[in-house]
């Protein structure tokens, strides 16, 4: 056969195993025989570049190419939906249709209204050609290089009788598998988390990077054939077209023959959404009939014929277990519940936000009281109600706590703000560790090699106190090579943990075990004991075990954590359990002794302070325990006399540890954060109520740190957006003697203290302001740059002094209040004509 008639073979082949792998759930070769075939078309394809076509299967990998995206006219309008809230509007949407049809009888299709991003894909003679955006309806961006490695989107159309040039409606989803993982990956890279998957998929289709997109690996649904596009004389069978010429035409629909009908639907599916593989927010109604939609027409902005019902935000039961407080950088006090985990919207929640105490006191709640969750759109879900019914007698009320759960100290609260603060900013650890963390970020001295972790050493071993504590490791190289300290499982506060979990707990200091990964541990090996004692042939031969990375690179890692060398139990354990660097109770309960239950575990981390007096403890002891039987005491004393047994498990409490490289590049990143400019370093400084654009104002109208910090209140008011509030922030900030004293270490380290001019900077956009708002193809920071660089300002809210709003799509309050002040909106290609670029 000639390579290229081999060529179009593979292309058809593949095409067909694509289809029946993502669309039919029926593959029939192996993963590895479709490499082998794909490895082989990307062989001929790249001997023979005549062949070349932008629908070949090689394309859905996507390319490095950083493409530009252009806006496309719509062949047939993108218009929304009319929303309806309740049972009432939707009877008064029936009666609607029902009059602008003569009163005929009416068949309506009920589908699922699915949160991501709508999407139209164009196709000619079965090829696709086109995939764009909603846009404003009329016009959308086009992104098929990205939709082309979406697996369930057919770059042909399957079998006969399609018409030349066909378009299809629907939307680009993430699915909750998808979501969480790539959620995971971006703690764990320290990366800002996606707030859900609508969010996500969108972001992700604006993306310029299509081997990026190809990653993320979203999904797309279809469901809707343009009215003009004449295939059945109904909807449901023009969706019956479209899935036998392989659109993914979702199973989740149902043709209504009465109201009570569509109801039912509704009522369903407000129940069975947590079971999707994909969000959804709400249900579609669409008339059936294509003649009876075409009677019914259309207002300005949607159809008569068809409505979305929105479901309001799921909501659940669980129990409140306890409630704690986190201290923020800036000493703000944030209460968080603990629950019984529970499942909502795709995740499993078990910790939920409170807010603030006037929340604590308007919900009334009470320790182990019945609350009601939502999640909506936040990561973190809250809590919206309690069944007051079913509180326990002699329940206690949560009560606001009046010290810093970290330092003690007593918190205060301002007038006319909702937060608690600890006002110990200079002592308190979480707000040093915080205020460190801040100054070492990308938008502050982005000092690389320097994450949460080494912080949390560099504290623990007395090697900085304050920020400025940094530029002194440089001379320290020797010292900080081996530094090590152990670190501790996350808490779980539950009754019961599977073993997927424990192992998963020990994940700090881990990276490479994700939730999943853990599942698969567990099932293989059982046990702590034997995942330790693992080989690397064994872990080798677990396919399911997946990695972001090189896999035998992370195999390699979780061999040498689980290899690390104990020479010295007894002294690591005299090091490892003290109660406020974690709940003894945890460390008890992790260790899985046979009969000791989380409760049992409190018992003894209330007799016990140290995990190592309980090591040493003997059976009479431990039976002193209270509400502990002896029998109880007895298993517990055989089993720390396991020593070998207790140890392995002791093992998995990870050692932090600092490795030569590491502190090089540690240092490297010290050195090179000198060169950083004067608006990075007052950012840098945390100084309460600055953030990046405040701290860019005051460098450049102050050109110098010593003249900044001698400014007056009157002075810094003078400044653009800098209020009273801000430059009363700034005034006590360098009234301090400890922060004026910081600040000349800081210039005797090499930091200049004097503003740089920046390269290319220009006054193209001099006196204008700008607000960003909406998903953009490319991060905010890009524009942010571009416009700082060219002279122009950017603010983080919209008002009369705001010269243009830059606009991506899912514009929300900011357009809203842009429109009304008429100030000029922009989208990124006018934005780009503005910028000649």
């Amino acid at each position: 056969m000639m390579e290229k008639e081999r060529i179009l073979e593979l292309r058809k082949e593949l095409e067909r195993y694509n289809y029946l792998y993502y669309m039919k759930n029926a593959p029939v070769i192996s993963d590895f025989e479709f490499d082998k075939l794909m490895r082989e078309l990307e062989d001929l394809e790249a001997k023979h570049p005549e062949m070349y076509d932008p629908n070949s299967p090689t394309q859905r990998v996507g390319n490095d190419t950083n493409n530009e995206f252009v806006q496309v006219a719509h062949k047939y309008g993108m218009m929304s939906l009319s929303n309806t809230y309740s049972e009432q509007e939707i009877r008064d949407f029936d009666e609607r249709v029902r009059k602008g049809i003569g009163g005929d009888e009416v068949e309506y299709v009920c589908e699922l209204k699915y949160d991501g991003t709508s999407i139209s894909l164009r196709y000619e003679e079965g090829h696709l050609q086109v995939a764009s955006t909603r846009g404003d309806g009329v016009k959308g961006d086009d992104v098929t290089a990205n939709v082309r490695t979406i697996r369930t989107v057919p770059l042909k159309m399957q079998g006969e009788g399609y018409p030349a040039e066909f378009e299809i409606r629907g939307e680009i989803l993430m699915p909750f598998a998808v979501f969480n993982r790539l959620n995971e990956e971006r703690l764990e890279a320290g990366e800002a988390l996606f707030a859900n998957p609508r969010n996500a998929a969108a972001g992700t289709l604006k993306l310029q990077n299509s081997s990026v997109v190809a990653k993320r690996q979203l999904d797309c649904y279809l469901y809707y054939v343009p009215g003009e596009i004449t295939l059945t004389a109904t909807h449901y069978g023009n969706l019956m077209k479209a899935r036998e010429w392989g659109f993914n035409v979702p199973p989740y629909m149902e043709v209504c023959r009465t109201l009570d009908e569509v109801l039912d639907f509704i009522h369903k599916w407000d129940v069975d959404r947590k079971n999707l593989p994909v969000p959804i927010d709400g249900i579609v109604i669409k008339v059936n009939s294509i003649k009876q939609q075409m009677q019914l027409g259309y207002t300005a902005k949607s159809p008569r014929w068809a409505v979305a019902y929105k479901f309001k935000a799921e909501r659940v039961e669980t129990r409140l277990l306890s409630v704690d407080y986190q201290v923020g950088r800036t000493g703000s006090i944030t209460p968080v519940a603990n629950l019984e985990p529970v499942h909502i919207a795709g995740t499993t929640v078990k910790r939920a936000s409170l807010h603030n105490e006037d929340i604590i006191r308007e919900l009334d709640l009470h320790l182990h009281d019945m609350v009601y969750v939502e999640k909506g759109g936040e990561i973190i879900p809250k809590i919206v109600g309690v069944d007051v019914e079913k509180r326990l007698p002699d329940a206690p009320a949560i009560e606001f706590i009046t010290r810093c759960p970290e330092c003690g100290t007593e918190l205060i609260r301002n007038e006319g703000e909702a937060n608690y603060y600890c006002p110990n900013e200079d002592h308190c650890p979480p707000q040093i560790a915080g205020k460190l963390e801040h100054f070492v970020s990308r938008k502050a001295m982005d000092i690389e090699g320097m994450g949460s972790e080494t912080i949390d050493l560099l504290l623990t071993k007395g090697f900085i106190r304050d920020i400025a504590d940094i530029y002194t490791l440089p001379a320290k190289r020797a010292e900080l090579i081996g530094l090590e300290k152990i670190l501790y499982p996350e808490s779980y506060v539950m009754t019961s943990i599977p073993l997927s979990r424990v192992i998963y707990a020990f994940e700090i200091g881990v990276k490479n075990i994700s939730a999943k990964n853990a599942e698969v541990l567990a099932g293989r090996f059982g046990g702590l004991p034997g995942l330790a004692s693992a080989t690397k042939e064994e872990l080798l031969a677990l396919a399911d075990l997946q990695f972001p990375g090189d896999r035998e690179k992370n195999i390699n890692k979780i061999l040498e954590y689980f290899r690390m060398p104990f020479n010295e139990p007894l002294e690591r354990l005299k090091q490892a359990g003290e109660v406020d660097m974690i709940p003894l109770d945890t460390v008890i309960y992790a260790l899985d002794i046979p009969g000791i239950d989380f409760h049992k575990s409190e018992l003894l981390s209330v007799k016990f302070d140290y995990i190592y007096r309980l090591y040493t403890a003997t059976a009479d002891e431990i039976a002193e325990t209270d509400e502990l039987s002896r029998e109880d005491a007895e298993r517990v004393y055989r089993f720390l006399q396991g020593k070998d047994k207790f140890i392995r498990k002791i093992n998995t409490l990870s050692v932090y540890r600092l490795q030569e490289k590491s502190v090089d590049n540690l240092i490297a990143g010290i050195e090179k954060s000198k060169q950083r400019n004067l608006p990075e370093f007052i950012n840098s400084l945390g100084i309460r109520y600055i953030g990046e654009t405040a701290s860019r104002n005051l460098a450049r109208h102050f050109k110098d740190l010593r003249v900044l910090m001698d400014a007056t209140f009157e002075q810094l008011t003078e400044v653009e957006d800098i209020g009273d509030q801000m430059a009363g922030s700034v005034v006590r900030y360098f009234e301090k003697n400890e922060n004026r004293e910081m600040m000349e270490r800081f210039l005797q380290y090499g930091i200049s203290g004097m503003i740089q001019e920046e390269e290319g900077e220009s006054d193209q956009l001099a006196g204008m302001t700008f607000v960003i708002t909406g998903t953009l193809s490319l991060p905010r920071e890009h524009y942010k740059a571009v416009i700082l660089k060219a002279g122009g300002k950017v603010s983080d809210s919209v008002s009369s002094k705001t010269t243009y709003l830059l606009a991506g799509e899912n514009a929300g309050s900011k357009m809203q209040k842009a429109q009304k002040l008429n100030v000029t909106i922009l989208n990124e290609k006018e934005f780009n004509t503005l910028m000649s670029l």
